[in-house]
């Protein structure tokens, strides 16, 4: 099964690197990596180049221009880019551990999105953690301990433990999560209604489930290291949350503005050999 992993980003060089290092250090490499991109600076495009040299996997950089927090347009321009059967969605602060691309393609199912779970990096040691801390279990051990990360109860990988499917909101993060590409087609992919932070991941799982998916997850597998970053702002949080109320009221799984805009507005990317 061919694995497109999509990271979303907006000016946090450092931050793209460890999660671009921890992506080119899997069990499975990914088949391609996309680069959704919200308008960041040259500094990220400084740091993406030397990528395009890696003759393993297939690196996309799908950029937007910076007029605001704009994640839901980005991510569907990199999902429309994608060639992968399979796409994981992943934010540019969060490290995967070296099973992450494996964890995820085992755990797929059809007829469902996978829902990943989050080891929290405090502010202490977010600068210094990297690929080799979270794929050192002495050293998480030793983070937890010193309560430089939360969530801790995930960072020990338990190949057996059985998945399981759940049909909630509460805990829904598109920075980890799986889903067949032809499903988030279906249901129109993000909604470009949302601007500004908060619930477009949300309210894509509410037309997940009206169209007929379950939520199978598990706390033991597919895991990423969240890198400590100031709070978004939580100006559109209300509207955005008016938005979520209108489709759980509504009996469509499609949104009114979602991948259909893309497919409408062509638009250029980089990918490796490119230049």
């Amino acid at each position: 099964m061919k694995i497109s992993v999509i990271v979303t980003t907006y000016n946090r060089p450092d931050a793209l690197k460890k999660v671009l290092d921890g992506l080119l250090y899997q069990t499975r490499l990914p088949d391609e990596i996309i680069i959704a991109d919200d308008g960041s600076d040259n500094d990220t495009k400084s740091i993406i180049r030397p990528y395009f040299q890696n003759q393993q996997v297939c690196i996309k950089h799908v950029w937007q221009e910076d007029i605001g927090f704009r994640a839901a347009w980005i991510r569907n321009k990199a999902i429309f880019a994608s060639t992968g059967e399979y796409l994981l969605l992943l934010d540019g602060d969060c490290v995967p551990g070296k099973y992450f691309v494996r964890d995820h393609m085992d755990l797929a199912q059809k007829g469902c999105f996978f829902q990943g779970k989050r080891v929290v990096v405090k502010k202490s040691v977010e600068q210094i953690f990297n690929r080799t801390n979270c794929n050192s279990t002495a050293r998480l051990i030793i983070h937890t301990l010193k309560n430089e990360i939360s969530n801790s109860h995930h960072i020990i990988r338990i190949p057996f433990f059985p998945s399981y499917k759940v049909k909630k909101l509460s805990g829904i993060r598109s920075c980890n999560m799986g889903v067949f590409r032809d499903d988030i087609f279906a249901v129109n992919g993000f909604n470009h209604a949302f601007k500004g932070w908060g619930r477009e991941d949300s309210e894509l799982v509410v037309r997940l489930f009206k169209y007929g998916l379950k939520r199978n997850e598990n706390p033991f597998r597919a895991i990423c290291f969240h890198l400590w970053h100031d709070e978004s702002t939580r100006d559109s949080l209300e509207r955005n949350d008016e938005i979520l109320k209108e489709t759980l009221r509504s009996e469509s799984f499609s949104c009114k503005s979602g991948l259909n805009d893309i497919i409408e507005q062509p638009f250029n990317f980089t990918e490796s050999g490119d230049g």
